[in-house]
């Protein structure tokens, strides 16, 4: 079984949901998973802090 705890730059995306069920599927679709929970939370609140070193590279932040 797989648990991810996530959260979204804003409390009010009304994609949240949306988002959390992709999620959800793609987890699903890594062989040998066949349980998965996903779950938006907001505490702690996100912070450009959260970003990885290569999403921020992506990003173009650094």
């Amino acid at each position: 079984k797989v648990e991810v705890k996530m959260t979204l730059t804003a409390p009010g995306c009304g994609m949240g949901p949306a988002i959390a069920h992709d999620a959800q599927s793609k987890i699903l679709s890594i062989d040998g998973v066949d349980e998965a929970d996903v779950q938006l939370v907001w505490d702690p609140p996100w912070n450009q802090s959260m970003i990885s070193e290569a999403g921020r590279m992506k990003l173009g932040m650094m």
